[in-house]
């Protein structure tokens, strides 16, 4: 079984021609609400992998923007643990589109805010934890030393972009992070091996975008090149990512066959519009990834260079 805890919003998603600037109000077209946050996205994702038991624990306002959230998660067979908050609404997020499928994102946490240490519950019978940073860092830490404590694999995807304590990154199995995020918990802004180089902890997965993905695991390189989509909207896909990582691992898939499995389930979900709506079903990606041709050797090459490593 695979335990997130995380955020829960409704997203508010507006389409346009370009993002706004400093200053600059655009016209927008088409407005749609979505449920989101990254932590019942990545649950989603989980869950929809296919069979592997997923359960959320999020805070949830006792407002109406909660009911959508609640009914994706359930949809999704996702086993929600609800910490109901009075004082606080549901956690929102406001997404721009662009025509370009480039997003910007503003997030009010809302009842996210709310997660505390004692909110975890009991972990027998998870073999994986996966956390992110919409919630407070306090508790996050609190969980991955509570799962590491009782051998379950802690996986923490690092975002939004901060720096971490030293006691949560001593806690974290597996580090997920795309460049812009590596870099901060890096403190460093060399090439993705140089920063990886000064990251503590056992295996650590860069997403790359449209160059792909790669692992460093246990000091060996695993290398992914990214699948070829036409985006129609990028929210979520890191998201996805995530989620169908952890499922892939936690069936005992070694980190290429889950890198694969992960990278094509983020590259369909930028192929949808929304969060969770954008989340493709295990079936979709099977028949995605028998559609692929496999990467060429120069393919990897060129992501081996992006990356920085020796030819």
């Amino acid at each position: 079984m695979i335990l997130v805890a995380g955020s829960a919003n409704l997203d508010f998603v507006v389409r346009a021609n370009h993002i706004p600037q400093p200053g600059e109000t655009v016209l927008g077209r088409d407005f749609k609400t979505f449920p989101g946050g990254k932590g019942a996205n990545q649950a989603v994702a989980a869950a929809r992998a296919g069979g592997i038991a997923t359960h959320l624990l999020a805070g949830l306002g006792a407002d109406a923007f909660a009911t959508p959230i609640e009914a994706s998660l359930q949809e999704a067979g996702v086993v929600l643990h609800a910490v109901r908050v009075t004082d606080q609404p549901t956690g929102t997020a406001f997404i721009c589109v662009s025509d370009d499928a480039e997003n910007a994102i503003t997030v009010a946490p809302g009842a996210n805010a709310a997660l505390a240490p004692e909110h975890l519950p009991p972990l027998a019978g998870f073999t994986h934890l996966l956390l992110q940073l919409e919630t407070p860092v306090a508790s996050v830490t609190a969980y991955a030393q509570a799962a590491r404590a009782q051998g379950v694999c802690v996986v923490l995807n690092a975002a939004p972009a901060q720096a971490l304590p030293d006691a949560l990154l001593a806690a974290v199995d597996i580090l997920v992070v795309n460049e812009g995020e590596l870099a901060t918990v890096a403190r460093h802004q060399g090439s993705i091996a140089e920063c990886l180089e000064k990251i503590q902890v056992p295996t650590v997965v860069v997403t790359l975008g449209h160059h792909g993905a790669c692992a460093r695991v246990q000091g060996a390189w695993v290398l992914q090149p990214a699948f070829a989509v036409t985006p129609v909207d990028t929210t979520a896909a890191g998201d996805t990512f995530c989620g169908a990582l952890v499922a892939a691992l936690s069936q005992g898939q070694d980190m290429a066959q889950a890198l694969q499995q992960a990278s094509a389930a983020g590259a369909l979900a930028c192929t949808q519009l929304g969060a969770q709506s954008s989340i493709p079903a295990a079936a979709d990606v099977a028949t995605f990834m028998e559609s692929q041709a496999p990467h060429s050797a120069q393919a990897v090459s060129q992501l081996r260079q992006f990356c920085g490593l020796p030819a």
